[in-house]
């Protein structure tokens, strides 16, 4: 599964992790991720990520 990185704090969000303290379970992809959900070091929006 391809990796995202938030272009605000440098974040990497890995889907083989999830985000789980903000309840995605590991296993999600970038994809999947619910509209709202933000980055959780900075609180930037998924358009402010790219694929590394």
């Amino acid at each position: 599964m391809k990796k995202y990185v938030c272009g605000v704090c440098g974040y990497v969000y890995d889907p083989e992790v999830g985000d789980p303290e903000n309840g995605i379970p590991a296993g999600t992809p970038f994809e999947e991720l619910p509209d709202d959900w933000t980055c959780p070091i900075c609180g930037a929006s998924k358009d402010m990520f790219t694929e590394e």
